[in-house]
């Protein structure tokens, strides 16, 4: 009886907590609908999007929050009623270590071959990391800039641009999902023992970053955001001290201040900075936000993986999966599918590009894994610093973005101290290893 009225409570809190987001979220957007033109055209519209964005959100996060405190609060796990909201509430609150789709019970870890490949095998996997990884990721920037900046054109002639960043967002993630959860069901995995809400954390700074990324377009160019990525390392380094109190090494500290000066240079030279100051501010918190956001992402994913012990691919299918909850959510409650399939009637090349593009993020992101698990981080690392430099150089020549010689200073100054940091790395790591060998025979 007790379990069945936890049920019902839990079933209570979930509506009520959507009925009243649901309707906050409808009278904001019919005040906004209403609202002065202003609102809707400045280069500050991207604010009141970013709050309906999160007050959709809210519809997914607030109910869970609820529930986390009243299951926390009461014995209701400990009672372990029987049926569907039980395990499920377990499976979201407390982790299941027990056999599923995240995990098989006799999985047991593959050795690695890397010592057994010959030189030529090597060299050809790293050719096929290498090349599969540069064709996912310059194709998708370069869909990434067309689909945000550029018109598209029906067979009138006439032309209107795609404004729903959120949407993007939403087909990229739902793409990755289904490829990892196939990927899950195919390939035995360890199992799979975190709670599934500590994943909506990193998912959902993900979505955010990935929203900054793509609003972001809209006031700056593309070789700029490229550059703000390859500056990551600061804001990474920031996240670090605050989440897990990271120390870093004299180099690291060295590095940020040359990313940070080469990409001063780059942003006071570069000629979008100097039209419009609304466009320049919002396009600088956009990237600022992105460049957080992501950081946190990746930070928040570590600490699960040391944790948790969960596998790359367990993180890619969980995380997309509350990613592609939240912003289907958002579209929904925005009405925004309506327009998108309209637009998509009127415009059948978005409907190509955007599968391109999902395509790309999709199978890039398969990539990143695969790449990772050969050859290790620091070969992944140059890989896409390489990319990177090959965005910008691509973005210039099809979109004829104008870089003098200070913005071309400030680009070879942040690529330049990304390869020291990674010299200095691995430089480091080395040194470290032959002194521990030496004190082992020491002792």
């Amino acid at each position: 009886m007790r379990s069945f009225l936890g049920d019902v409570v839990i079933c209570i809190l979930l509506l009520l907590s959507v009925s009243l987001i649901f309707g906050a979220s409808e009278i904001i957007k019919s005040l906004v609908n209403t609202g002065d033109n202003f609102l809707k055209t400045s280069s500050y519209n991207w604010i009141i999007k970013l709050c309906l964005n999160l007050l959709s959100y809210a519809t997914v996060l607030l109910p869970g929050c609820l529930i986390y405190k009243y299951v926390r609060h009461t014995k209701y796990i400990q009672r372990g009623g029987k049926g569907c909201i039980p395990k499920l509430v377990h499976l979201c609150f407390v982790g299941n270590c027990e056999t599923g789709l995240l995990d098989s019970s006799s999985y047991t870890s593959a050795p690695s071959n890397h010592s057994q490949r010959t030189f030529t095998q090597d060299a050809l996997l790293l050719l096929y990391c290498f090349f599969g990884l540069q064709i996912s990721y310059l194709t998708w920037g370069y869909l990434q800039e067309k689909i945000m900046t550029q018109e598209y054109e029906d067979v009138a002639g006439n032309k209107d641009r795609f404004q729903d960043s959120q949407f993007l967002v939403f087909v990229n993630r739902i793409l990755a999902f289904l490829m990892s959860g196939l990927y899950l069901i195919i390939q035995r995995q360890p199992q799979h023992k975190a709670p599934l809400y500590k994943y909506v954390f990193c998912s959902l700074s993900n979505i955010m970053s990935s929203w900054c990324q793509y609003e972001a377009l809209k006031y700056v160019s593309f070789p700029t955001q490229v550059l703000a990525k390859a500056s990551k390392i600061i804001p990474v380094m920031i996240m670090g001290k605050i989440i897990s109190h990271t120390t870093y090494e004299y180099y690291e500290y060295v590095t940020a201040v040359l990313i940070s000066i080469g990409m001063t240079l780059f942003m006071l030279d570069s000629s979008d900075y100097k039209n419009d100051g609304a466009t320049t501010v919002s396009g600088i918190i956009l990237l600022g936000g992105y460049l957080l956001l992501d950081s946190f992402t990746s930070t928040w994913q570590s600490a699960l993986f040391v944790e948790y012990g969960a596998t790359s691919v367990q993180m890619m299918c969980v995380v997309n999966m509350f990613s592609c909850l939240l912003t289907a959510m958002s579209l929904f409650q925005q009405s925004s599918f309506p327009l998108i399939f309209s637009f998509m009637t009127k415009y059948p090349r978005f409907i190509v590009d955007c599968s391109l593009i999902s395509i790309c993020s999709a199978s890039g992101q398969l990539y990143i894994f695969y790449t990772i698990s050969k050859f290790g981080p620091v070969t992944f690392v140059i890989m896409m610093t390489i990319r990177q430099g090959l965005a910008i150089l691509l973005s210039c020549l099809m979109y004829h973005h104008r870089v003098t010689v200070i913005g071309i200073i400030g680009i070879l100054l942040v690529f330049g101290s990304v390869f020291l940091r990674i010299y200095c790395n691995n430089r480091l790591r080395a040194i470290r290893g032959r002194r521990a060998a030496a004190n082992s025979i020491k002792d």
